[in-house]
């Protein structure tokens, strides 16, 4: 099935607006699942800000050597990752997202109560119901502004981006826009699980979008965009739902419901790492394509920060040299919807990037679910 129009409205996920750009959704079946996808060009906004947020507490190879049968040399060598930050017992994720937040908006010198909408992106907020609004509340918007957590694992930030993109360009009130990515999977790993356990850490970022003038390309930032999804991949990736049986005595014998509870994260790394190297280099030339750009035309390639074998094994296939690679994998590890823009902020305040960049971002994880979105920054 291909759906291909010019002016649209539809209710699914990030695509739930009425706009002008030029949209395909296409459902292509495999032997064993149908596979979901989802891309369009320019947006009318860009990026203005960027901030980020890690817990204080660290926990480093080396002292994973005394929980787990494991090596600094082990897990360097296999996933890049030397230390993870993580959330103690009385830390709060929400708060992390708060001080990101701020981080971004002092930068795009942009007030709370201009803002028109937060999207917080993450898979494990403090309050099952969101976080969004609790972030935006305490980051002092005003009841006008909308707030929602937004759910898609390691995709989320890219997927909260191209949502807050949508509502910018659809000409309608939204002005302004902060995007969030928080996670705090060390709440859900098995710490003595050792092929897992390493890879984790916790962390916040937020990017401030603001839109801009229909039909100025130049002013725009958010230049294309492709996304995915794979439902048949979930037994590879997930942290599922595990109930505890509980009798509620109803007339009779009662009544049996569960106790809510969720099993540990697992990963089948192998899978997942041929599931990455296979389908993130496709989805960033689906979503070049869409901005009408090659691969010539990008300053730097930012990947969710997952393992330093898939960002080196994708730049190879993109043709896309290491130097241009954006990564602090080393120090936060795999911080799933925090980590593109935990990175982002980085090499923003570093002065690496710049006023006018071409950043080609990808996002891949739990869902199955991956991403691609073009930024250019500022």
């Amino acid at each position: 099935m291909i759906i291909t129009k010019k002016s649209f409205t539809i209710a699914l996920g990030f695509l739930s607006l009425t706009g002008s750009s030029a949209f395909t959704i296409t459902s292509s079946k495999t032997q064993s699942s149908t596979s979901l996808a989802a891309s369009s060009g320019l947006m009318h906004c860009r990026p203005i800000g960027i901030g980020s947020a890690a817990p204080d507490t660290t926990i480093t190879n080396f002292d994973l050597e005394k929980v787990v049968d494991t090596t600094d040399e082990w897990i360097q060598t296999r996933t890049g990752i030397a230390q993870r930050h993580v959330l103690t017992s009385t830390e709060k994720l929400h708060d992390l997202a708060v001080i990101a937040g701020r981080n971004a908006l002092e930068m795009a010198g942009v007030k709370p109560e201009e803002l028109d909408l937060v999207i917080c992106a993450t898979s494990s907020p403090d309050d099952m119901f969101g976080d969004a609004p609790n972030i935006a509340n305490k980051l002092g918007c005003p009841t006008s502004t909308v707030a929602f957590d937004l759910t898609a694992a390691c995709s989320g930030f890219l997927f909260a981006s191209v949502t807050a993109g949508k509502f910018l360009t659809s000409g309608d009130k939204p002005q302004r826009a902060l995007v969030l990515g928080a996670d705090a999977l060390s709440r859900w790993v098995d710490w003595e699980d050792r092929n897992v356990c390493i890879l984790f850490g916790d962390g916040a970022g937020a990017m401030v979008l603001e839109s801009t003038p229909q039909g100025d390309s130049a002013a725009s930032g958010l230049l294309g965009y492709a996304a995915r999804s794979n439902g048949a991949g979930n037994v590879e990736l997930n942290c599922s739902y595990l109930g505890k049986p509980r009798t509620v005595a109803t007339p009779g014998e009662g009544t049996v419901i569960s106790s809510a509870s969720y099993n540990s994260l697992f990963m089948n790394g192998k899978e997942v790492y041929k599931f990455a190297t296979r389908e993130v280099p496709e989805v960033l030339s689906e979503a070049l394509d869409a901005a009408g750009m090659t691969v010539d035309d990008v300053d730097f390639l930012l990947l969710h920060q997952a393992n330093i074998r898939i960002m080196e094994t994708v730049a190879k296939r993109l043709g896309i040299p290491m130097e241009k690679v954006i990564t602090n994998l080393n120090e936060y590890g795999n911080t799933s919807a925090a980590s593109i823009p935990l990175a982002l902020d980085a090499a923003v305040r570093s002065g690496k990037v710049k006023k006018g960049d071409v950043i080609a971002c990808a996002g891949f994880g739990a869902g199955l679910s991956w991403g691609a979105a073009i930024l250019r920054w500022g």
